[in-house]
């Protein structure tokens, strides 16, 4: 499955787009510029269902994006 399938498959499934997910990760207190992963993936499973992998590749965005910090970056 390639990456973008990925993000169609999940946007097939809740109707939400990676910014849309930012958005209600933001007012849900959930996102912040220095989360881990395992935090946005927690919260995609509770609120979307969205398995692991799914959640990983919005977590693929989000770092593409500039949205949350890279470990490497921290150093």
């Amino acid at each position: 499955m390639s990456f973008q399938a990925y993000l169609d498959n999940i946007h097939a499934k809740t109707g939400k787009t990676p910014e849309q997910f930012k958005t209600l990760a933001t007012k849900a207190g959930v996102y912040k510029p220095d989360m881990k992963a395992s935090a946005l993936v927690a919260w995609l499973k509770e609120e979307f269902d969205l398995g692991h992998g799914h959640s990983m590749a919005i977590w693929a965005v989000f770092k593409d994006n500039g949205w949350v910090e890279s470990p490497k970056a921290k150093k």
